[in-house]
């Protein structure tokens, strides 16, 4: 019959026996000193690419956010927004400096990155605390009849819900001042950080109560609200300057409709357009 091999023993007496428990064996050592002696272990270096002290972890949030912004996968080409303003066209909008404006503006790079993809459909999306970023054509439209036509710039806009900034930076194309008011402090801070790459100087965003308008730099040429309640605020009638134009949705019935404001001499003249969807207007900051 077969052998067993010998199992293998090393020299003297209390020696452990082969095979020995992976956890108890050594790795052996090239350089090993005289009598099989590993040699001292040399001292560690540092780990490369750490940083001392380290930055606070807000800052680095920050960065891994830009990081991540959707670009790339030809998002940020002309080509792209230009089939979506040719949309636009189709669906009646005609003032060819709204056009203008939403061809500039990279409106992916104001949603989440992972709704990219869909950010020249003509959808709402989603940008958090229960917010959403107006379809393109509803922006289009609404800036469309505030600016009524006009060939030159408008002089000062007060905008009414931030939200992530998309509207503001359209707005910035159309008027030497933008005034953009938003009453969710986080949604306040996220659009400060996406509009600075676009580097509008003439932009500035409040963080404070929209139902009470700005009154610090009324009067406007133009008011626009992207929040709807069953009345017009009284700020917003008072900040309109003579000849401006205000543009909110308003609850009627059941649902929402479009509501122009036009102050002329006389005073101001209502006209109701099509129906929308937009959040509750509230009052307050959170």
């Amino acid at each position: 019959m077969p052998q067993r091999p010998a199992r293998a023993e090393s020299g003297g007496s209390g020696s452990a026996r082969f095979p020995l428990s992976l956890d108890r064996v050594a790795p052996p050592s090239r350089h090993s000193g005289p009598g099989g002696t590993p040699p001292a272990a040399p001292a560690k270096k540092p780990t490369p690419g750490l940083i001392s002290p380290q930055r606070p972890v807000q800052d680095a949030l920050r960065e891994r956010f830009r990081e991540v912004r959707p670009v790339g996968l030809g998002l940020d080409s002309d080509l792209v927004r230009a089939r979506m303003v040719e949309r636009l066209r189709q669906q009646g909008v005609r003032d060819e400096q709204v056009l203008a404006a939403m061809l500039k503006i990279p409106r992916h790079a104001f949603v989440d990155s992972a709704l990219a993809n869909q950010a020249y459909e003509d959808t709402a999306l989603p940008i958090g605390l229960g917010q959403t970023i107006s379809k393109p054509s509803v922006v289009a439209r609404m800036i469309e009849l505030m600016c009524g036509g006009r060939a030159a710039p408008l002089s000062r806009v007060l905008e009414i819900g931030t939200g992530c900034g998309y509207q503001a930076a359209v707005l910035a194309q159309l008027a030497r001042q933008v005034i953009s008011v938003e009453r969710l402090k986080p949604l306040h801070d996220r659009a400060r950080e996406l509009l600075a790459p676009l580097r509008l100087h003439n932009v500035r965003l409040v963080y404070g109560d929209g139902r009470l308008g700005h009154g610090p730099n009324a009067p406007y040429d133009g008011i626009i609200a992207a929040a709807g309640g069953d009345e017009l605020p009284a700020a917003w009638l008072d900040q309109l300057a003579v000849g401006g134009r205000l543009v909110a949705p308003v609850v009627r019935g059941g649902g929402q409709v479009l509501v122009l404001v036009e102050r002329t001499e006389r005073g101001l003249v209502h006209t109701e357009h099509e129906a929308v969807h937009f959040v509750p207007l509230k009052s307050g900051t959170t």
